[in-house]
């Protein structure tokens, strides 16, 4: 009995195959959502420098970027945003898996919500960092098609952006605005942590829903919301930090707070919420898309590597 059990144990995925397949996971949902994302940080950048703004919505950016940059320039970015997901899920998986185990009990009881969370938001600031590099490419890539030919930074892909960063701005540049980064990984684990099981528990209350996929999907949408309005003020900050350039040998903006300070004052208090739709259009599908490709590479480990 003990020996069949000890069996059954064994035939699980390694540690390295369940990161690898995170962050694979991760890339496919992005090829899926990369639109999204090229919409929202174009928004974001919009009205900068009160300057007006190029697009009046998501759809007359959409609309606007067919028109100028054709079907290829919705996926403008695409190499950054697969590297994001190769460093920032990978190492955000491994890191809480690590943690996770080491703060369950001998006798198997895991961890409770609030050290959940704490694992939760520490690995999310840890991927964020690791993964900065290829945010500050991938924020730059998506919004050179909004500049005058002169004025763009060509990037061909995101190792040729890394080593030209590097090159011409030095290594520090790549983690620029890694703070506000750290903070909207922070936020966005917190907030969805504390969201979706308040609204699955304010579901089930209304005696209307059952614990199904229904409930679990309208959880996750008001989850999305939530998290959505709580973190895009910091990714604004994120977003101009790292798009910003010198002048006159001086930075934009000074910090995160500068760019929030200036955002309200010379384009207005909800400018901070610019490129919500689209924001809160990426989450709910990359997150269902990350599981069902999870769920997919490990049934074909399973199936061809641990039952065979």
């Amino acid at each position: 009995m003990a020996a069949s059990a000890d069996t059954a144990k064994a035939k699980t995925s390694p540690k390295s195959i369940k990161f690898l397949f995170g962050g694979l996971a991760g890339m496919g949902a992005t090829v899926f959502v990369q639109p999204l994302d090229l919409v929202k940080n174009r928004m974001q950048l919009s009205g900068q420098g009160s300057k007006a703004r190029e697009y009046k919505t998501s759809l007359h950016a959409v609309a606007s970027i067919l028109r100028n940059e054709g079907v290829q320039g919705i996926y403008t970015g695409l190499s950054a945003g697969l590297l994001r997901q190769a460093t920032y899920t990978t190492t955000r998986l491994g890191i809480y898996t690590v943690l996770f185990e080491k703060m369950t009990k001998a006798d198997g009881t895991p961890p409770n919500f609030f050290m959940k969370a704490l694992i939760g938001m520490t690995a999310g600031a840890t991927g964020a960092f690791v993964g900065t590099p290829a945010e500050v490419a991938l924020i730059r890539m998506t919004a050179d098609g909004r500049l005058p030919p002169e004025q763009r930074r060509g990037y061909t892909n995101v190792f040729n952006a890394l080593i030209r960063i590097t090159r011409e701005e030095g290594i520090t540049t790549l983690w620029r605005g890694c703070i506000p980064t750290m903070a909207r990984a922070v936020v966005v684990n917190a907030a969805q942590l504390a969201s979706y099981s308040q609204s699955k528990q304010a579901l089930m209350d209304t005696g209307y829903f059952s614990d199904n996929i229904f409930l679990h999907f309208c959880a996750s949408m008001i989850s999305g919301l939530v998290t959505t309005a709580a973190s895009m003020p910091v990714d604004i900050a994120k977003t101009r930090i790292q798009n910003m350039r010198m002048i006159d040998g001086k930075p934009e903006y000074k910090n995160g707070l500068d760019v929030l300070m200036k955002v309200v004052r010379n384009e207005g208090f909800f400018s901070l919420w610019k490129g919500f739709t689209p924001y809160y259009a990426r989450l709910g599908p990359h997150t269902v898309l990350t599981f069902i490709f999870l769920e997919q590479m490990n049934r074909f480990y399973r199936i061809y590597f641990l039952d065979s």
